[in-house]
């Protein structure tokens, strides 16, 4: 009996061990994967430039009908849109409340720019442009298409996936303008146009408090977002395996990493560059 027990905790602990010394390996080759990657994009720019270019154009408007209704741009703007929204109904009745409904456009500027719209825009690139980056790459693979561009001398990595990663970022800088500029426009509608309050009160407190500093730490944030989000989809959709079924797993897989990366990013520059303090003041 002892030699029973002993032996099932011995079987469990080398499990336990095998199942921590495979998780590490797969990360291992991951960031071996994000370096060779951020490496090849020299590559990318030298040789492979018209495909930068040809990515940017479909990953922003997107092609054929897509181009009208479903582009990337559209999608985050339509969610940014949303979200300033929201503010506005929320901000609005929760200050209504204490008598302080005047400090909404204070909600907007302060909110939107360090939380709302980097997380809505991340949200945004991991669901359109990461996704569909690991479902082509993860359909080339099946077919053989990436083996067939390392048989005729192409390095695939900086072809298909250090392209995809420039092309990702390009993108993100217009459009996370647009991201902002609509989440401004919407809480700024939803409080004067449809709550009532005067537009001479919003823009006083908003431009008050809208800081230039955060709007560049902003910026960051999502452009760091970017790049660690089309990292995550490239890999998946280049590794993918299992057939059709396979690219499913691949494009579920990513997108959940990716948000996880995504929040984990958000959190820690908010943490790094505001503080406890928040750099935020409030006097009369």
């Amino acid at each position: 009996m002892t030699r029973t027990v002993e032996q099932r905790f011995a079987w469990l602990t080398r499990a336990a061990s095998s199942v921590t010394a495979r998780s590490w390996n797969h990360v291992g080759t991951q960031v071996a994967f994000y370096a060779k990657t951020l490496v090849e994009m020299r590559t990318a720019f030298g040789r492979y430039g018209k495909e930068i270019l040809r990515l940017v154009a479909q990953m922003s408007l997107g092609t054929g009908a897509l181009a009208v209704i479903g582009g990337t741009v559209v999608i985050v703007g339509f969610l940014t849109l949303s979200t300033g929204a929201v503010i506005a109904v929320q901000g609005y009745n929760q200050l209504s409340g204490i008598g302080v409904e005047a400090m909404t456009g204070f909600i907007s500027a302060y909110v939107n720019v360090r939380i709302i719209s980097p997380a809505v825009a991340g949200v945004g690139l991991a669901a359109t442009i990461g996704a569909g980056a690991t479902a082509q790459l993860g359909a080339m693979r099946i077919a053989d298409e990436i083996d067939a561009l390392e048989v005729m001398a192409v390095r695939s990595v900086a072809y298909l996936v250090s392209t995809r990663v420039v092309a990702g970022v390009v993108v993100v800088i217009p459009l996370y303008c647009i991201a902002v500029v609509c989440a401004f426009q919407a809480a700024r509608f939803g409080t004067t146009g449809i709550y009532g309050q005067s537009t001479g009160v919003y823009d006083h407190y908003f431009h008050t408090f809208l800081n230039s500093t955060d709007l560049l730490w902003s910026f960051v944030t999502v452009i760091t977002a970017a790049v660690a989000i089309m990292l995550v989809h490239t890999y998946y959709g280049y590794n993918a395996r299992g057939g059709p079924a396979g690219v499913g797993e691949a494009v579920g897989h990513s997108v959940r990493t990716s948000l996880i990366v995504l929040t984990l990013i958000v959190l820690a520059i908010s943490l790094s560059v505001h503080g406890q303090s928040g750099h935020f003041n409030l006097s009369g």
